[in-house]
């Protein structure tokens, strides 16, 4: 690109944005454009802010970095994602595939990688941090050899949206306005996570909204 690289920076953490941005400035072909509190802020940004490339934290509240992944892929596929994350995770780096986010950075090692993450993804080129690439192909290889397929999302989009939000303590009201949705509609979402994932009540709901890292615990 002849011009920086507009970027969207999402996290719900001020310092951590500040930091970023602070590595991101000093180069420059890279330029922040915009800031969100969480990944529902994001999406909304991205409808009047020209961007290249949105940085999302993996956990934020009401949206999480990856489901604004897979809405920015759905509805701005000309916007590179890379995903940012505290958490040296499988589960999150496939899930990041998944929803077809570039890039997955350590937060731990963002003043190292951030810079050439940014510039792969926006190219087109996937960017993994690099001590876990070796782990992560060969049990990926070694899952493929075995005739393993990886594990499809057992809840669809809306539904880990309802769930997070119940996590988060929102009223049925609430949930439905902030999803412009009806209340049945909450309700027939929530009674059909219970059913699928075998819960009883909110208070398990949570527990596995943290463990599958759509809250932080």
């Amino acid at each position: 690109m002849t011009r920086p690289v507009r970027i969207l920076l999402a996290d719900d953490h001020p310092l951590v944005r500040r930091g970023v941005r602070v590595v991101l400035e000093a180069e420059p072909d890279l330029t922040v454009v915009a800031e969100a509190n969480d990944g529902a802020e994001a999406l909304d940004l991205l409808r009047t802010t020209q961007v290249d490339l949105a940085i999302l934290d993996i956990s934020m509240p009401r949206l999480t970095g990856l489901q604004a992944a897979r809405a920015i892929g759905r509805d701005h596929p000309g916007v590179a994602v890379l995903l940012l994350s505290m958490h040296d995770n499988e589960q999150y780096f496939f899930e990041a595939l998944r929803v077809g986010a570039g890039g997955y950075v350590l937060k731990a090692s963002a003043d190292d990688d951030l810079v050439a993450a940014c510039r792969d993804v926006v190219r087109g080129r996937a960017f993994v941090y690099p001590h876990a690439v070796n782990t992560l192909v060969r049990d990926y290889l070694e899952r493929l050899r075995r005739g393993e397929r990886l594990p499809e999302a057992v809840l669809t989009p809306r539904e880990e949206e309802v769930v997070k939000l119940v996590a988060e303590g929102y009223s049925t009201r609430e949930i439905a306005d902030l999803l412009h949705i009806a209340v049945k509609t909450v309700e027939r979402h929530r009674a059909n996570v219970l059913d699928k994932l075998g819960l009883r009540d909110r208070t398990q709901l949570v527990r596995y909204a943290i463990r599958a890292g759509l809250i932080e615990p």
